[in-house]
C-alpha cells in the first residue's frame, strides 16, 4: 500500500516539492520499519499553503450553500469507493488491528461526513431577530488544521469538512507519525473537485510547521486536537496576531460504577473501552470507580476480563490489542506503570515490560491497577496506553468528588441501575460528554471537553458554527 506523492505537499491543487528537503521515515508501529518517507515542512512551506488558501477564500466563501452540499457529497461517494484503503493505510501506520480499522478508524470518516451532510441542512446562515436585526453567520476565513495520530481520520474529518461545508478554505498539518491517511484523504478531495486551494497540506512537526501555521497573520483561526501541552503552545502561538483558537485535548474519564449495577457486563465494558485503540483514545474511561460493596467482585472480573485481551499483529483479523505507536509512546507509557508501582498501586494485571513472545514493535502488556488513591500520577496523567487504574469509593458525593477531581474534563461514564441517580450525577460531572450504561454519543453530537481537556466543539452542528463568525446588521428604522 503506497501513496503516490508521499515526498510532496498538496498546495492550491496540486502536489508539490518542499522547498527544501527535510525527509523523515514513516514506520510501522508493529514491525518498527519504514512504510513510507515523506517531508518535513518549513515555515516557507506553510505560508505558500496559507497564501493559496486567502487567495481561494476570495471566491469560494461566495460559493452557494448547494454547491458546497454537492462537494460534500462527491466526497462521501469517494470516500466509500476508497474505504478499504484508507484502513489498510491506518493499520500501517497506527498499529491498529485492521478489524478495528475497518469497523471504527475508517467508518468515522463516513458517519461524520454523513452527519454533517444533515446538519448542513438545520444550518441558519441568515434569520431576522426579534429587536429588528438581522444576524449573519459567515465563514470565518482560512483555517490551520493540526491533527494528532491517534484516530487520524476521525479529526481530519472532524476539521476539514465544516470547514468546506461553511465555505472556509483551510490548510492540515496531519501528524508525521500517521500522515499517509490524511494524503489519501487529500487524494479524495482532489478526485472529488475541491476548488484550487481551498484545501491545502503540508506535513510536518509541531515546534516547526505547527508554529509557522499558528503564527501565521493571514490564519484566521486555529483548529488543533492533541495533547495539553501541545494546545497551550498553539494557544500561545496564535495569540499574537488574535485568531480564534479551538482545542481538542486530553482527558482521564472517570467510569463510576455502582452496585445496583449490571456488573459483569459494566466491568467488561470499562476493561474493553480502556483498552480500545491500544488505550491511545482521549476520552478512555481510564479511572474505573467502584463502590466499596462490589470492589472484590470488581476485580476478579477486571482480571479475567484483562487478560482476555491480547496483543497480536495489526496486520490479522480479530479483536487483539496492537502495539501503541512510536518508541517515544511506548517510553511514557513504561514511565507511568512504573510510577504507579513506586506509589504503592497494587498490580491486579500487566506491568512493566514487553508482553511474552514481543521482541519488534511498540507493544505494552495490558496492565490493570487496583487500590489506587486519586493523587497518584497513574490517576491523575493521561497515560495513553492499554492502563486501567480502578479506585474505591463509599458514597455518591464521594464518587462525584473523585470524578471531578482533574485537571480534565472530556467524558465521564456513569453504570447504575438507577436511572434518577444516573441523571443527577451527570449533571454534577463537569465533563462535555457523559456515557451511561455503555451508551456511546451518536455522530453529531457536539465533541469536547472542560477545563484543560480544550475549548470549543466537534461534530454535527455545533461543529459547523465553530467555522463561522456571526454578524449583526441593523438597519433604520419606521
Amino acid at each position: 500500500m503506497t501513496i503516490q506523492n508521499e515526498r510532496k505537499f498538496y498546495i492550491d491543487g496540486d502536489w508539490v516539492e518542499p522547498l527544501q528537503p527535510n525527509e523523515f521515515e514513516v514506520l510501522n508501529p508493529a514491525t518498527e520499519k519504514a512504510i513510507a518517507t515523506i517531508s518535513m515542512g518549513s515555515a516557507e512551506d506553510i505560508d505558500l499553503a496559507v497564501k493559496s488558501a486567502r487567495r481561494a477564500f476570495e471566491s469560494y466563501s461566495e460559493t452557494s450553500k448547494n454547491d458546497r452540499k454537492d462537494l460534500l457529497q462527491r466526497i462521501l461517494t469517494i470516500y466509500k469507493r476508497r474505504y478499504d484503503e484508507m484502513a489498510e493505510l491506518i493499520s500501517l501506520e497506527l498499529g491498529a488491528p485492521i478489524s478495528m480499522s475497518k469497523n471504527s478508524q475508517a467508518a468515522v470518516g463516513v458517519g461524520h461526513l454523513e452527519s454533517f451532510l444533515e446538519a448542513f441542512d438545520e444550518l441558519t446562515l441568515r434569520q431576522e431577530m426579534t429587536n429588528g436585526d438581522t444576524l449573519v453567520r459567515e465563514p470565518i476565513g482560512v483555517c490551520g488544521l493540526i491533527t494528532p495520530w491517534n484516530w487520524p481520520v476521525n479529526q481530519v474529518a472532524l476539521k476539514v469538512l465544516p470547514a468546506l461545508a461553511v465555505g472556509c478554505t483551510s490548510v492540515l498539518k496531519p501528524s508525521e507519525l500517521t500522515p499517509l491517511s490524511a494524503m489519501l484523504y487529500a487524494e479524495i478531495l482532489h478526485e472529488a473537485g475541491v476548488p484550487k486551494g481551498v484545501f491545502n497540506l503540508v506535513n510536518g512537526d509541531g515546534p516547526v510547521t505547527g508554529a509557522a501555521l499558528s503564527r501565521h497573520p493571514d490564519v484566521d483561526m486555529m483548529s488543533f486536537t492533541g495533547s495539553t501541552r501541545a494546545g497551550i503552545a498553539v494557544t500561545k502561538d496564535a495569540a499574537d496576531t488574535v485568531k480564534k483558537v479551538t482545542l481538542e485535548l486530553g482527558g482521564k474519564s472517570p467510569n463510576i460504577l455502582f452496585a445496583d449495577a449490571d456488573v459483569e457486563k459494566a466491568v467488561k465494558r470499562g476493561v474493553f473501552g480502556c483498552f480500545y485503540n491500544s488505550g491511545q483514545s482521549c476520552n478512555a474511561p481510564t479511572r474505573m470507580l467502584v463502590e466499596r460493596s462490589i470492589y472484590d467482585r470488581v476485580l476478579e472480573i477486571a482480571k479475567t476480563t484483562g487478560e482476555s485481551q491480547q496483543p497480536g499483529d495489526p496486520a490479522l483479523a480479530g479483536r487483539h490489542i496492537g502495539p501503541v505507536v512510536s518508541a517515544l509512546q511506548y517510553d511514557r507509557i513504561q514511565a507511568l506503570i512504573n510510577a504507579g508501582v513506586a506509589e504503592g498501586a497494587t498490580l491486579l494485571l500487566g506491568g512493566p515490560g514487553k508482553p511474552a513472545g514481543f521482541v519488534k514493535g511498540h507493544y505494552v502488556r495490558p496492565t490493570i491497577f487496583c487500590d489506587v488513591h486519586n493523587d497518584m500520577r497513574i490517576a491523575r496523567e493521561e497515560v495513553f496506553g492499554p492502563v486501567l487504574t480502578i479506585i474505591p469509593f463509599e458514597s455518591e458525593n464521594e464518587a462525584v468528588q473523585i470524578a471531578n477531581d482533574t485537571p480534565y474534563g472530556l467524558a465521564a461514564y456513569i453504570e447504575t441501575g438507577d436511572g434518577d441517580r444516573a441523571e443527577r450525577i451527570a449533571k454534577k460531572l463537569r465533563a462535555g460528554q457523559v456515557y451511561i450504561n455503555g451508551t456511546e454519543c451518536g455522530y453529531g453530537s457536539p465533541f469536547g471537553g472542560y477545563k484543560s481537556s480544550g475549548l470549543g466543539r466537534e461534530g454535527g452542528l455545533y461543529g459547523l458554527e465553530d467555522f463561522m463568525e456571526v454578524k449583526a446588521i441593523s438597519r433604520p428604522r419606521g
